[in-house]
């Protein structure tokens, strides 16, 4: 019975984390408030009851608002739910496929840079929100600095960023202020099966990278949260599945998309969770909020939820983490940088693509680190001879002029085709000079 009381008290802090966050989610993105919400409530019922992870909740995430705004920006709401809906069906076809734990294997640096490219991205859209008047600046640093101190409060239980929330709210309601608010729609009015005539390769495009980005930042979120407790561990492929599933269904219901989220998930761990029940729980909850009370979210300032994001994007960010990669490895930190930036400058598939390649380039380079040392004996070779280094290679061998020449490959660890051949024709060549090659390790 204990543990149950622990569930339930779990869901109550993963609820009120969650609230202020689908809707700040769906705000950014150009959605309805009630969106948000929806795919909130899909998270926690339907992923919540699914294999796959434990403690991880599902829902809207501040990292795919940069996705979803440029989508409907592109394809127009309407679209949402045909892209949401395939992205959906790509990932349970790549969770049957079992590929979930690929997508683990991606340079830590890339994915940093993702984060912080989309943590930029989402602070510098929220602040044309915070600067429209003196009372939205207000409301807005009001809010953050209500998270930071209740960071440190001896009551963290109830979160910080809904008592910003709540405590801004009340004020900019209590004095009547000018602000603009948020609008809520009817779920019957919002809430639509997707159009398929809408469909072309620019929204099948689309889709796809809602899947892999949906995918990779649930599968990043899962190795983290298993870190935190010491429960059972994310089955991944199954977890892919189940986040395909939640997303498929987010995308007959026009809804945005889903992802596992760090931060939801976090409080869960933290707040005592002992089983899946907190999550579908957390679900339960919000699907009651967007029922009864979804009145109540006309009163939010758009500047307060603007905050939150900003809040959310400076975490996203991770400065420190930054620095400290910088600090530790310049040739990591500038792979960070430059995801980061090109992200910014131009959006998210071209930054993390590129950033992907440049990791690929900077791995290949160092992996074929060769030391070419012409001794009194010869020639001696140390450590991967790949075509990258070959012009250097031949540079060398050139240099050798001795009849009898050692040739020492025995701390040559790989030995590709094209270094391989070079090594065979220079053989050839200085044996038709008149010269004696002895061949070592090979």
């Amino acid at each position: 019975m204990k543990r149950y009381w622990a569930d339930l008290g779990a869901s109550v802090v993963v609820f009120l984390v969650a609230l202020p966050l689908c809707v700040g989610v769906a705000v950014a993105s150009g959605v309805p408030a009630e969106l948000g919400i929806v795919t909130g409530v899909v998270g926690g019922i339907v992923v919540g009851l699914l294999p796959g992870s434990t403690m991880q909740v599902s829902g809207p995430a501040a990292g795919l608002t940069v996705l979803v705004a440029d989508a409907v920006g592109r394809h127009g709401i309407q679209a949402l739910g045909v892209i949401v809906l395939g992205a959906g069906i790509i990932q349970v076809v790549l969770g049957l496929a079992r590929c979930g734990r690929w997508f683990r294997a991606i340079s830590p640096s890339v994915v940093q840079g993702m984060l912080a490219g989309i943590g930029l991205v989402l602070i510098f859209g929220q602040l044309k929100h915070l600067v429209v008047s003196p009372v939205a600046l207000a409301l807005g640093l009001l809010t953050v600095v209500i998270m930071l101190l209740w960071q440190r409060s001896p009551l963290q239980v109830v979160p910080g960023m809904l008592v910003g929330v709540v405590v801004c709210t009340a004020l900019a309601s209590l004095f009547a202020s000018r602000v603009a608010r948020i609008e809520v729609g009817e779920l019957s009015t919002d809430v639509h099966l997707p159009d398929f005539s809408l469909l072309d390769t620019g929204v099948i495009g689309t889709a796809v990278v809602f899947a892999l980005v949906a995918s990779a930042e649930s599968m990043f979120s899962a190795a983290a949260v298993d870190r935190m407790h010491n429960g059972p561990r994310t089955r991944y492929n199954k977890e892919l599945v189940a986040q395909g599933v939640g997303n498929t269904i987010c995308g007959l219901l026009g809804a945005l998309p889903m992802t596992a989220v760090i931060v939801r998930s976090a409080a869960n761990v933290s707040a005592g969770a002992r089983t899946k029940a907190s999550r579908v729980l957390h679900g339960v909850w919000l699907l009651l909020f967007v029922v009864l009370l979804p009145g109540l979210l006309t009163l939010i300032p758009i500047a307060v939820l603007a905050a939150v994001l900003v809040h959310a994007g400076w975490k996203l960010l991770g400065l420190k983490q930054v620095v400290t990669l910088w600090r530790t490895d310049k040739a990591e930190g500038a792979v960070l940088v430059l995801t980061a930036g090109l992200i910014v400058a131009t959006d998210l598939l071209t930054g993390t693509v590129v950033g992907l390649l440049a990791a690929v380039v900077k791995t290949a380079w160092e992996v074929s680190r060769l030391s070419v040392t012409v001794t009194s004996d010869g020639v001696a070779l140390k450590g991967n001879a790949t075509f990258l280094r070959l012009p250097r290679l031949l540079d060398e061998l050139e240099r050798v002029d001795r009849e009898h020449v050692r040739m020492d490959l025995s701390g040559v660890r790989h030995l590709d085709q094209a270094c391989g051949q070079a090594i065979d024709q220079w053989v050839d060549e200085s044996r038709r000079a008149g010269r004696t090659v002895e061949l070592v390790g090979r």
